[in-house]
Order: structure tokens, then C-alpha cells, then sequence
């Protein structure tokens, strides 16, 4: 058993060297990113929804046609989402899993996973809504995930990894597009105090992996929700067109989150909390779809493209259109892989640099 024991550390040990070996490849010499983890909602959960009671769900086709050997892993994508590309930029791995994969493996959790939960969101009700992993939730699985590096690697490395991993926060879209406005579950707030309530439980949320001893956080603000293609279909009258009242609340809340972002930067010593501008480029993308490679931009890929998405987006009700790479969104709420590879390779470097 002992000798089991000390062939599973060299093996860890090789993995760390390896990581950090590849890593070094593509960043400055003084930048080490030992792993990228992730937290929020659709836009990087990589399968953990697979695991949950939610109608929240994309574990079938044609979800992942464009995946590793067009397998639907439970990404809201027809291949990889963010978490996925950035960790591949910065030399870590091609696929981020999900914590709660039942095959991760514990070499997984040394360059990272992702805790991220399809319908999540900054305010409480927006999982509660969907039965979806809220965002206190993901922490308890986080503190799970820290007892577990700790057992394989010690404290002190623990640490490093805490300190010097890439945080993704992603979250907010289904606060403003589904619980404020679609649902209306929230009528007592107007847009100011409601996106004031995101940015106060963004805010809470990041002091509080600060606590855990992260300090690299990357955090999306908002994309441009009045102009993805079920809010056009919902908001944008007979013409589909960009749905003002998402934009304005999404610009709002962004607005908000870079002040409370500035704010931690100077009363919590060593957080390096990056804002994640979405919103422009994504805009751009949208209005200029030719100047990034795209024909279509107002309508998913998936099925009519107006409306379906998660369980309505499926092989039995809907076909996929002729060439994926065309279109800028996969189902009526996601982006195309290719839409955010181009979005990567537009921000990865403030990213990185902003690490240096």
C-alpha cells in the first residue's frame, strides 16, 4: 500500500511539472497558472447540470455535434464553451469537466474544473426558479474540491493553486433576462434596485473566494441580452429586433459591477479582479456578423433559431442548420463555439496581462 501510495504522488507530481511546463510555453515567465475554475451559469457549466434535477439540461443532441468526437457532455453549445478555450490558451487542457462529473478523475482537480450551474444567477430566486446550483451552492462544492487538493498535494501547494489559478465568474444573463423580465418574479424592484441587487451579490460572492484564497478572478459582466435570439423573439415586436430594455438593464448592471469590482481592488489586499467587457464585442459580433465570418446573427442554429433552447433544442423537434460556423448563436440563447473563439481572441490577452 505504500508503495502504491508514493507511485500516486510522483504521478501528481508529474502532472503538476507538466502543466506548469506548458503553461510556461504561452505566458511570461513570471506568470503561472496552475489551473482555471469556474462558477456561475450556462455559459461555462461544462456538464454540471447533467447531474441535477432541472428541465435545465443538454446532455442530448444535437448539443455537442461539434464536441470531441460529437459527444453531448451537458455544454450549451455545439462544442466547447469559454472555460474550455481559455484554459487552452493559457496551456492548462482543451476541456475544463464538471465537478460533478461521475469520471473526473483527482489528477482533474489540480488544473481545474468547473462548478458552474446552466440557469444560475447573481440573485438567490433565479436558480430557485429552475432548480438550477445557486451560487452558495457551487462555494459548498468548492470547499469540497479544496479538502481534496489539499489530501493530494499539501497545503502549501494548496494554496499556490488558490492564489494562482484564473477564477471565471459568469452569471448574471439569467437574473435580467429570466427572472426580472421574463418571469417577472421580482416585481417589487424596478431595473435600478434590481441590478443594484446583482452587483451586491456579485460583489458578496467574490469577497467570499476571496476568503477561500483565490485572488485572480476574471468576472464577465453582461452580454448584450436584448439582442441574443429569444429575447428578440420575446421583446423585439414583430421584426425581431434588439429588445432596448434587456440592453439597458445589462449595460446598467455591468456599470455597477465594475464599480463594486474597483471598490474590492482597494479594501481587499492582493485580489486582482479583472471585468470582463462581453457586452461591446458581442454587440459588435451581432451588428457586423460579416466582418467576424458569420451570415446569421439574430437567430440560433438550432431548430427555427427564435426560441428553442435546453430541452426544446433536441434531435426529435429539431433539425440544425446547414453549417453551424455560419451563425453566431447555437440555440436561441447560447453562442456558436466559433462566436466564442472569436470573443477569446479578443479578451485573452487583457486577461493575461492583467495577471502579469
Amino acid at each position: 500500500m505504500k508503495n502504491s501510495s508514493s507511485s500516486w504522488k510522483l504521478c501528481l507530481l508529474s502532472v503538476l511539472i507538466l502543466t506548469e511546463t506548458i503553461a510556461a510555453i504561452k505566458l511570461p515567465p513570471n506568470v503561472k497558472i496552475p489551473a482555471l475554475i469556474a462558477f456561475g451559469d450556462s455559459i461555462v457549466d461544462t456538464g454540471n447540470n447533467n447531474n441535477v434535477k432541472t428541465v435545465v439540461k443538454c446532455d442530448f443532441q444535437p448539443y455537442g455535434i461539434n464536441f470531441q468526437g460529437g459527444v453531448p457532455t451537458g455544454r450549451f453549445c455545439d462544442g466547447r464553451v469559454p472555460a474550455d478555450l481559455i484554459a487552452e490558451e493559457v496551456g492548462l487542457k482543451s476541456a475544463v469537466p464538471a465537478y460533478l462529473d461521475p469520471d473526473l478523475k483527482p489528477q482533474d482537480l489540480l488544473t481545474g474544473v468547473s462548478f458552474a450551474s446552466g440557469g444560475s444567477g447573481y440573485d438567490p430566486l433565479t436558480p430557485k426558479l429552475v432548480a438550477a446550483i445557486s451560487l452558495d451552492e457551487q462555494l459548498k462544492y468548492f470547499e469540497e474540491y479544496i479538502k481534496k487538493v489539499k489530501n493530494l498535494v499539501g497545503e502549501e501547494r494548496k494554496r499556490f493553486i488558490l492564489a494562482n489559478s484564473v477564477i471565471l465568474v459568469v452569471a448574471g444573463s439569467d437574473d435580467i433576462a429570466n427572472t426580472y423580465y421574463d418571469i417577472r418574479a421580482r416585481p417589487q424592484y424596478d431595473v435600478d434596485s434590481y441590478t443594484t441587487l446583482m452587483a451586491n451579490s456579485a460583489s458578496s460572492f467574490v469577497t467570499k473566494l476571496y476568503g477561500y484564497g483565490v485572488r485572480r478572478l476574471a468576472v464577465f459582466g453582461a452580454p448584450p441580452l436584448g439582442c441574443i435570439p429569444s429575447q428578440r423573439t420575446a421583446g423585439g415586436g414583430i421584426f425581431r429586433e434588439c429588445a432596448e430594455n434587456y440592453n439597458v438593464a445589462a449595460k446598467l448592471f455591468n456599470s455597477k459591477l465594475t464599480k463594486k469590482l474597483d471598490s474590492l481592488r482597494k479594501t481587499l489586499p492582493g485580489i486582482r479582479p479583472i471585468y470582463i467587457n462581453i457586452y461591446d464585442p458581442l454587440y459588435d459580433i451581432i451588428q457586423k456578423p460579416e466582418k467576424y465570418g458569420f451570415g446569421v446573427s439574430n437567430k440560433g442554429c438550432c431548430g427555427t433559431g427564435v426560441i428553442e433552447v435546453a430541452v426544446l433544442c433536441n434531435k426529435i423537434t429539431s433539425s440544425v442548420c446547414p453549417d453551424v460556423s455560419s451563425h453566431v448563436f447555437w440555440d436561441s440563447y447560447h453562442p456558436t463555439e466559433k462566436t466564442y473563439k472569436v470573443l477569446v481572441s479578443l479578451l485573452i490577452d487583457r486577461v493575461v496581462n492583467q495577471f502579469i
